[in-house]
């Protein structure tokens, strides 16, 4: 089974490699998608694949790379599959 998610991270995840972290826990996982900085400090990003392998890269954002530190993983709504590789896409 699918799933396909839009999510907000939380806390010091700009300026730590969060978004390559991301890219890179992604496409290991096999999932699609994209991710990218908000204006308001936030990460953005839509996981797209296997439902486990989203569920696992939800558990993973939570703990981040080495330099974040992550106060949440809002769920912010389920979207379309998306296709395609997982990119990074240039901040909002």
């Amino acid at each position: 089974m699918s799933k396909s998610v839009h999510v907000e991270i939380t806390g010091r995840v700009q300026g730590v490699g969060y978004r390559a972290w991301c890219d890179e826990e992604a496409r290991r996982l096999g999932l699609s998608g994209w991710v990218r900085n908000t204006r308001a400090g936030a990460v953005e990003a839509v996981f797209s694949g296997d439902e486990a392998a989203v569920d696992a890269m939800l558990e993973a954002a939570r703990q981040g790379p080495a330099c974040s530190s992550v106060k949440d993983v809002a769920i912010l709504r389920e979207v379309e599959s998306y296709g395609g590789d997982f990119e990074i896409r240039r901040s909002e």
